[in-house]
């Protein structure tokens, strides 16, 4: 396995991991405790798709199906949390990471 891939699979396994905590915030569990994490996760899942870009542009692949996922997530403040657009917006950055990861492995 590649480091591209490798870090591909490790941003993705955050991603999850994201998802998981935001909707359990949206759902009203733990609002007062997990949302540290869920900042420190988001901030991880922005760095490792920057990540897996510069190992997918050195490895020659297509490091550039990554540059919607990561335009999405630095968009992810602007809704206020809670809101619908702001669990829609982070679909929309799932399903273009899961299109960008697949192109650039």
């Amino acid at each position: 396995m590649s480091a591209a891939t490798l870090a591909l699979c490790v941003t993705g396994a955050l991603l999850a991991l994201l998802m998981g905590l935001g909707l359990s915030l949206q759902l009203g569990y733990g609002r007062g405790r997990a949302r540290w994490p869920h900042h420190a996760l988001y901030f991880a899942v922005c760095a490792g798709v920057l990540g897996s870009g510069v190992l997918a542009a050195l490895a020659g692949r297509r490091w550039w199906a990554l540059v919607p996922a990561l335009g999405l997530l630095l968009a992810m403040p602007r809704p206020r949390p809670g809101s619908p657009a702001h669990w829609r917006l982070a679909l929309a950055c799932a399903a273009a990471f899961l299109a960008g990861a697949w192109a650039a492995a």
